[in-house]
């Protein structure tokens, strides 16, 4: 399955890194994107926000697929990696001007790859010790 956090996250009753943690064997796919939530119950009207800004704890999410690829890789599974990508960003600076497929900025998402390759490497780092 391809976990995608922004789909996931629309919801206030998801719990996305218990999610990870109940389908982890089952997932070979994130695609991580924040939503902020405009009401309190759900449904509710979402919005695009910063990776690290919105209602998601993308550190939680990410710690807990982490957690994912250190068991499958006691198991010795071929798989153990879950390949992540940014899903969506903000237009900033020349994306504004691009005219690009709307959610889909160049420069949004480079920002938005440098934030989650950043919380990756210190969970990384403190873990190693």
């Amino acid at each position: 399955m391809t976990l995608c956090t922004g789909s996931l996250g629309a919801r206030h009753d998801n719990d996305l890194p218990g999610m990870v943690k109940r389908f982890g064997p089952k997932i070979h796919f994130a695609h991580l994107r924040n939503v902020r939530k405009e009401g309190k119950t759900s449904p509710s009207s979402f919005y695009e926000d910063e990776h690290l800004s919105g209602d998601t704890d993308m550190v939680a999410v990410i710690s807990a697929l982490l957690d994912e690829e250190a068991r499958r890789r006691e198991e010795g599974r071929a798989d153990a990696a879950i390949p992540m990508r940014p899903d969506h960003g903000q237009d900033i600076l020349d994306d504004c001007a691009r005219g690009a497929q709307p959610g889909y900025p160049a420069i949004g998402r480079l920002k938005g790859l440098a934030e989650l390759r950043g919380i990756e490497k210190a969970l990384t780092a403190r873990r190693a010790g």
